[in-house]
C-alpha cells in the first residue's frame, strides 16, 4: 500500500476511534447526561431528571434557566434540586404537572414561563421527558409559529404520546385552528 494511502487510512481510523491524529483522545462526554436529552435548538434543551451531580454542573454547561415539570415529590425527584440550580445562579421554576392530568393551566404557566426565559439557555425537564417534550413541542407550535411536523419530530425521540397527553396535544392545536395529528 503506498505511502500517503496509508497514511490518509490512519488518520481515517484514528479519528473514527476517537482519537486526534497526533493521538490525543477527544473529549467523548455528553454535555448533559440524564436521561432522553434533546437539543432543540443551541438555547433549547429537553431531557429526563439529571442527577444531582448533573444539575450541579449546568452553569458550566452554559444553562441560564431550569424549568421542572412534574412535582418534586416523584420518587426520582432530586430533593435540593431548586437550591443546586439557584446556588449556581440559574433561574428555576417547578410547574408540577401530574402526569395522568396535564391541562390547559400547565401549557399556559409553561409557555408563560418559556417566553420569560427568552434568550437564555434553558433546560426543560421532567422523569423521562415525556412531559418535558410534549410541553416543549406545544410552545414550539402555539407560541413559536414552527411546523407541527418539524417540531414532533423531538417528541417522536422519546415517545409517542398517548391518552390525556395526545388529547392535550389535538385540543390545544384544534383550538389554535392548526390541523395536526400525533403519529
Amino acid at each position: 500500500m503506498p505511502t500517503r494511502r496509508r497514511t490518509a487510512l490512519s488518520l481515517g481510523l484514528m479519528c473514527c476511534a476517537g482519537l486526534a491524529p497526533w493521538g490525543v483522545l477527544r473529549a467523548a462526554e455528553p454535555p448533559l447526561q440524564a436521561p432522553n436529552v434533546v437539543a432543540i435548538s443551541p438555547t433549547l434543551v429537553t431531557s429526563g431528571q439529571p442527577q444531582a451531580d448533573q444539575l450541579a454542573r449546568l452553569k458550566a454547561l452554559g444553562f441560564e434557566a431550569v424549568i421542572y415539570l412534574a412535582p418534586p415529590t416523584v420518587p426520582d425527584a432530586v430533593a435540593n434540586e431548586a437550591e443546586i440550580v439557584r446556588g449556581q445562579g440559574l433561574a428555576y421554576l417547578n410547574i408540577p404537572i401530574t402526569f395522568g392530568q396535564p391541562g390547559e393551566d400547565d401549557l399556559q404557566a409553561f409557555i408563560a414561563a418559556l417566553n420569560g426565559f427568552e434568550g437564555r439557555k434553558v433546560l426543560v425537564h421532567c422523569q423521562v421527558n415525556m412531559r418535558a417534550s410534549t410541553m416543549t413541542f406545544l410552545y414550539r407550535v402555539l407560541a413559536g409559529k414552527e411546523s407541527p411536523d418539524l417540531a414532533f419530530e423531538a417528541v417522536s425521540q422519546v415517545w409517542s404520546p398517548n391518552g390525556v397527553w395526545r388529547q392535550l396535544i389535538t385540543t390545544q392545536l384544534a383550538k389554535a385552528g392548526i390541523d395536526f395529528e400525533p403519529y
